[in-house]
């Protein structure tokens, strides 16, 4: 089978935190490539560098150094950092974050292609029907527009 290059969205919430951990829990295996994929606002001064590509593969030894992170304004909390850790070292996987600046739909998306990615693990928000028809679905829109499998994770709060 070769390695797989697993995609989940993290914004370092409960959801994607939970869609994390079901993603290691149900889908990566030994060797598979962890990526982690942020999307930051516009308008973050290391947006206008990596505007197109997003920023560079992060190594998981550079997530935990807060330097690194203040560079491209991201801040994993400690129970993020604690969950790719354990993966990394009882699964065997290459964990690494890619960072990216705009509209999340629209950079998710890119990032399945321009990585590319073999499977998209994002969580779900638990907005209410109102709420999801006027602000949109991120993970809605990546359901429907993306070229590889994409699994939504509710996370317990949102049912």
């Amino acid at each position: 089978m070769g390695e797989k290059r697993i995609g989940v969205a993290v914004d370092f919430s409960v959801g994607s935190r939970a869609a994390l951990q079901w993603a290691i829990d149900n889908v990566v295996r030994k060797g598979d490539h962890l990526i982690l994929v942020t999307i930051r606002p516009e308008g973050d001064s290391e947006a206008q560098l990596w505007e197109t590509t997003g920023c560079p593969l992060i190594p998981l030894s550079e997530l935990c150094d807060a330097q690194v992170m203040k560079k491209y304004g991201a801040k994993p909390d400690s129970e993020t950092l604690d969950i790719v850790n354990l993966a990394a070292t009882q699964k065997e996987v290459v964990v690494v974050m890619k960072i990216f600046w705009g509209d999340p739909r629209e950079k998710l998306c890119e990032a399945i292609t321009n990585i590319p990615l073999d499977h998209v693990v994002i969580g779900n928000r638990g907005l209410g029907k109102l709420k999801r028809a006027i602000m949109g679905s991120v993970s809605n829109y990546v359901v429907n527009q993306s070229s590889c499998p994409v699994t939504v994770v509710k996370h317990a709060s949102s049912t």
